[in-house]
């Protein structure tokens, strides 16, 4: 199958980079002249303590590109969703299908131009990050998970779940998509509360004195997702039945210290959250992340003011009016207690 990369970033880049280098005929699309100039040049590089590897693949900037593909693997940023879906909506073969990988609930969006019939859904949860043009660091792996957002297991995200253990040989298809994206939200959102400072991640969530913020958070996101009647699945020491109330006592606590030792395990040692913040100085996805579950939390009558209070604090760190620091990690536990 030909597969075109909507957005040849750390999550975009590695996946195509893995599915080229065992011949598959991959295309990047990047909005980044810059980024696509160096990989038409000297092909992109997968660095880290993965792998080292180049590859040669035709690369376009979305004006450039002309064709049809069967399959396209979106991997923009969540609030580029919509724009990057119109735009490859005409290199979208007839029998083609959209695959998100991409972290929040873009799917919901992506469905609303292509139809649900041609949208499949996609956890990624391995580290990896954008170094400098034509250069991705691939740092950890993590869960890959495949599934149709109608729960069935088809011919289709079999395919591409083959396909994809060149990347991760642990992929797998899940009757159950729903359940990795929300159970991803409330993780993002803990990664969202690390990022408030310039702490790693792995000890940010060690830190004694937040551990009863960071299970506040999970709990609220899972709320919106049991409203939603979404059963939210477990991955790489992120067991979502911790955060509820009805959890054994020391439940959250061993979670969190699962999830410390899985980020410890990784060289992708920040979120690409604090990288959007700290070193691109530029918008993260927090509104398309975090946003979308305040937005569907009060239709369903489920109140999120933690999510709500780290949306507006992450914004302050955008605006350049808090910085990143355990500071403002406080002010958001401040507005829980």
């Amino acid at each position: 199958m030909r597969t075109l990369i909507w957005g040849a970033g750390a999550i975009g880049g590695t996946l195509g980079a893995y599915l080229a280098r065992v011949g598959g005929a991959v295309t990047m699309v990047d909005t980044a002249a810059d980024h696509v100039e160096a990989i038409r040049r000297g092909g992109l590089r997968i660095t880290g303590p993965i792998d080292e590897f180049t590859v040669r693949v035709p690369a376009f900037t979305p004006e450039r590109l002309t064709g049809t593909w069967d399959e396209i693997i979106l991997a923009t940023k969540a609030h580029h969703t919509g724009m990057a879906v119109r735009s490859l909506l005409g290199h979208l073969g007839a029998g083609g299908h959209v695959v998100s990988a991409q972290n929040g609930l873009n799917e919901l969006e992506i469905a609303e131009v292509v139809g649900a019939g041609r949208t499949v859904g996609a956890f990624v949860n391995f580290g990896a990050d954008y170094l400098e043009p034509g250069v991705i660091h691939h740092g950890g792996h993590g869960a890959v998970v495949v599934g149709e957002i109608d729960g069935r297991i088809t011919a289709r995200v079999v395919a591409i779940r083959d396909a994809w253990h060149q990347l991760s040989p642990r992929a797998i298809v899940t009757p159950n998509i729903w359940g990795y994206l929300w159970g991803k939200e409330a993780y993002g959102a803990l990664l969202f509360a690390t990022a408030l400072t310039n702490e790693s991640i792995a000890d940010a969530l060690a830190l004694p004195a937040y551990r009863p913020l960071y299970v506040a958070l999970a709990r609220e996101i899972l709320a919106v997702a049991a409203a939603r009647s979404v059963v939210p699945e477990a991955f790489d020491g992120f067991d979502p039945t911790a955060y509820l109330d009805s959890a054994a006592a020391g439940a959250a606590e061993a979670s969190l210290d699962l999830l410390v030792a899985h980020n410890r395990r990784s060289a992708k040692t920040h979120s690409g959250i604090w990288r959007d913040l700290a070193v691109r100085k530029r918008p993260t996805e927090v509104d398309a992340q975090l946003g979308i579950v305040v937005t569907l939390g009060a239709l369903a009558g489920v109140p999120t003011p933690l999510t709500a209070r780290l949306v507006a604090l992450i914004h302050d760190i955008e605006r350049g009016t808090r910085p990143q620091s355990l500071e403002t990690l406080g002010a958001l536990a401040a507005s829980h207690a």
